[in-house]
């Protein structure tokens, strides 16, 4: 996932200039320039035309949205659960009315296939959805008569001013994961996108300035990049920091939100395998590893990027026969198109990445099945077609590391304990999947698989909204996950009271 870096594109326009607008800042209700602030240029993936600029605030501006968010925090954590509720339904249906217009700006933004992208704002409706049974899911516990006279209560409470540093990949779903279980707990918002692609993060907002339910201060957007992160880590009127992004960087966000006494979700990166049994139905498992592999050009955390090819030479090369054939079929091209399957990547230097993996690994002798690097690279440099590896070494990059691209690495084993043997040897432990006939093999495999999001026969396994995005090992730092009902516990805290009436 993405890292917090430097910024490497300066744009040099300002708001009276012709040319891209320079996007503004959501505080306290209204949308305020970051003054004296440098940019950087918001690239169509497609094209390479620069859509926006995008302030790079820093400390004042953060300290702008938490002064904000202290204002507003407190009114609104005394209003009834069910009104903070009806503000999250009023969200949902006017997220519901322009989802195609959001889905659209993901495409011009990210570079997402389209119908990839009407799929993430649905996703993202779902957690508002979710959300709204909020007067339920804060109910707390008590028990009465623990001694002669004595009752106690739990009740849950806000946690104060939050925020949420959220990725490239899914500018509009993983903001909608944070936010409103955050507002409808009692907390105030504070949300810092990608740069790289904020404008879905920025019509969300315009949507919640038009909406009464939600007073001014609640919710917060500051634009930015590492200073902006590095201020809200620092701040003391910040209480918990929800993350998605690369592995590294989470580590760096629990390691720095633990120092200042912050509460942190801390979701990082992956390297999902697809354990393709002897008798799976390669009707269903050849398209499902092709969406889950070359979906949004494999930028996913939940991308399968390892085929564990199972059994005998004959049926792993029938296997891999088909997915080649299958791959080949794919058209790549800009995610506007309803007929594109790979989209491009983010940016120029993503599919330099992934082409630099593909030359060092075939350096080393990996055998390069399928060569993607001939496709046409568009007018952004951002185009690289399907790409198949097999490598024979579990421990090689393309087989451990996560590259984000239109990439897939094929393994063999002999049978399921070696492939678990090797799906386990992963740092990461986000999510895999299983494609079988065999109820006990898929048994086996939930049982024995050191992952936390799970597939049987499915591609991507996303859970819904109602049950939490629940990575293992370095694919999460911190205890509490998005979504479900990790994100009501992530996002208050618990008072017990003891009482004593005569």
């Amino acid at each position: 996932m993405e890292p917090i870096a430097s910024p490497s594109r300066t744009g040099t326009g300002s708001p009276h200039e012709s040319g891209p607008r320079t996007l503004k800042n959501y505080l306290g209700g209204a949308w305020v320039p970051a003054e004296g602030a440098a940019a950087l240029d918001d690239i169509d993936p497609a094209t390479g035309g620069v859509s926006a600029l995008v302030p790079l605030s820093g400390e004042t501006e953060v300290a702008a949205a938490v002064e904000a968010a202290r204002g507003a925090q407190s009114a609104w954590r005394a209003t009834a659960p069910q009104r903070r509720a009806r503000a999250v339904m009023a969200l949902r249906e006017s997220l519901t009315r322009h989802q195609d217009e959001i889905a659209a700006l993901v495409t011009a933004d990210m570079g997402k296939a389209i119908e990839d992208a009407r799929g993430e704002v649905g996703r993202g409706i779902e957690s508002v959805e979710a959300a709204t049974a909020i007067p339920h899911l804060l109910k707390g516990e008590n028990l009465e008569g623990v001694a002669r006279g004595i009752d106690v209560e739990m009740v849950r409470q806000p946690v104060g001013v939050v925020a949420a540093i959220t990725p490239f990949n899914f500018p509009a779903m993983i903001p909608l994961w944070f936010l409103p279980y955050a507002i409808a707990c009692g907390n105030a918002f504070i949300l810092k996108p990608s740069e790289r692609d904020p404008r879905p993060s920025e019509r969300i907002f315009e949507l919640i300035d038009e909406i009464p339910e939600i007073p001014a201060g609640v919710c917060n957007l500051v634009h930015g990049a590492h200073d902006v992160v590095n201020a809200l880590l620092d701040h003391p009127g910040v209480d918990a920091i929800s993350f998605v992004g690369q592995a590294s960087t989470a580590r760096y966000i629990a390691e720095r939100s633990a120092a200042s006494g912050k509460r942190f979700q801390a979701l990082g990166g992956a390297k999902n395998s697809l354990v393709v049994m002897p008798d799976a139905d390669l009707d269903v498992t050849v398209p499902a590893i092709m969406g889950t592999a070359f979906g949004a050009a494999g930028q996913r955390c939940l991308a399968g990027s390892v085929a564990v090819l199972v059994g005998d030479s004959a049926r792993q090369d029938e296997v891999r026969t088909a997915l080649v054939a299958a791959a080949q079929e794919l058209s790549v091209g800009s995610g506007a198109d309803p007929g594109t399957d790979v989209c491009p990547l983010v940016g120029p230097e993503a599919r330099e990445r992934v082409v630099a993996a593909v030359d060092r690994a075939t350096g080393e002798g990996d055998d390069l099945v399928l060569d993607g690097r001939g496709a046409d690279p568009g007018p952004a440099g951002t185009i690289l077609g399907p790409t198949i590896l097999e490598t024979a070494d579990f421990e090689s990059e393309v087989a451990r590391e996560e590259l984000f691209g239109p990439l897939l690495t094929i393994v063999r084993a002999r049978d399921l304990d070696e492939a678990l043997e090797f799906v386990n040897g992963s740092r990461y432990g986000n999510a895999g999947s299983i494609f079988t006939t065999s109820g006990g093999a898929a048994r086996d495999y939930r049982f024995g698989v050191e992952a936390g999001m799970l597939g049987v026969n499915v591609g991507v396994a996303a859970p819904v909204a109602w049950f939490p995005f629940s990575g293992w090992k370095d694919s999460i730092d911190g205890d509490l996950h998005a979504n479900g009902t990790d994100a009501v516990e992530f996002y208050t805290r618990k008072k017990v009271v003891t009482s004593r009436w005569s």
